[in-house]
């Protein structure tokens, strides 16, 4: 099988494709032929060796959607389209940069559509993020104002659709004033341009805000958490500024009096594989229509992280294998 390979951090010059065996699958492990995955940003800051844990060579990856060719349970079928995600794929063990992959059932799960893989790819992760920023961590409700900060990502962009779906009011910012078409065009009621004070914005223009979902991370975090109404809830899911961090981080000076820090890791809290077939069938009706900015092949995958590192995206991208 072909598969992109990681000897060593760096720059995307690094993944180097090459022939390999294809693996063979042990007891709750289930083999699958890869048809498309979503690239994400984590996979980045694991390509700079920004994740300690992660040791080379790796395959990188964190998602994919495919079929079956092999489960020695019999619990899937051959053939059976599946989507799997997070559980230390591409991390602890090597995940979806390639046309095969072994992977734990643990982080799969069966699916049934007729969508062509391109947009099928795009889906797992983002879906699973998203739900789950605004359900289990930020807990949104139908009237309530919701600021995503950092909204041109696939993220932001998808959360601004299904909070707007429903009946939340929704505020985008981004740091580009061209792309507010894109945020409106995309369940955006209002779009911020975001100069790093936005709690200065929101406090003059007098906006209520109850819940915030953080995107760009760590550095923009205080100024989230002063933007928030008493009682409001922050919640920190990305990291597109590449920061783990605070220096000298102090919650007192942080955090409002009775609002609400907290944040979403797909990783450690699992959407139930039901949503992400509801999902689909919403998507199949065209009731939500993710954003997906860019297509690629297995052999352009250092070319697809440069132009995803590039920050021009606005939107999925997605590598067909």
């Amino acid at each position: 099988m072909k598969a992109a390979v990681l000897y060593r951090a760096g720059g995307p010059e690094n993944l180097r494709l090459e022939k390999r065996e294809i693996p063979l699958p042990k007891q709750d492990q289930v083999l699958i032929k890869i048809k498309a995955f979503g690239l994400n940003r984590s996979e980045i800051m694991t390509r700079k060796g920004y994740s300690e844990s992660v040791h080379f060579p790796r395959i990188l990856g964190i998602e994919c959607v495919g079929e079956v060719v092999e489960d020695p349970s019999g619990e899937f079928r051959k053939g059976q389209k599946v989507a799997a995600f997070m559980g230390g794929m591409g991390r602890d063990f090597d995940g979806s940069y390639a046309e095969f992959a072994v992977l734990p059932k643990s982080i799969i799960s069966s699916f049934e559509s007729d969508l062509p893989w391109e947009i099928l790819g795009a889906l797992p992760e983002m879906l699973q993020t998203v739900y789950g920023s605004l359900h289990s961590a930020l807990k949104i409700n139908k009237g309530e104002t919701l600021l995503i900060r950092g909204g041109t990502s696939s993220i932001g962009l998808l959360a601004a659709e299904l909070a707007k779906s429903e009946g939340l009011k929704v505020i985008s910012t981004t740091r580009n004033i061209d792309k507010q078409n894109l945020l409106i065009e995309n369940g955006a009621d209002r779009v911020l341009i975001d100069d790093g004070n936005l709690s200065n914005q929101i406090s003059k223009q007098n906006i209520k805000i109850d819940k915030i979902l953080e995107l760009v991370g760590t550095s923009t975090l205080k100024d989230s958490l002063a933007s928030v109404v008493q009682g409001g809830i922050v919640c920190m899911t990305g990291m597109l500024s590449e920061q783990w961090s605070i220096k000298d981080f102090a919650p007192m000076d942080f955090i409002q009096a009775a609002s609400y820090l907290t944040i979403y890791d797909s990783g450690k809290i699992r959407v139930d594989g039901q949503y992400f077939q509801e999902f689909i069938r919403k998507v199949e009706a065209k009731e939500i229509k993710p954003v997906i900015k860019k297509i690629f092949k297995l052999e352009e995958i250092a070319e697809a992280q440069s132009f995803m590192e590039s920050n021009q995206s606005g939107g999925k991208i997605v590598v067909l294998v």
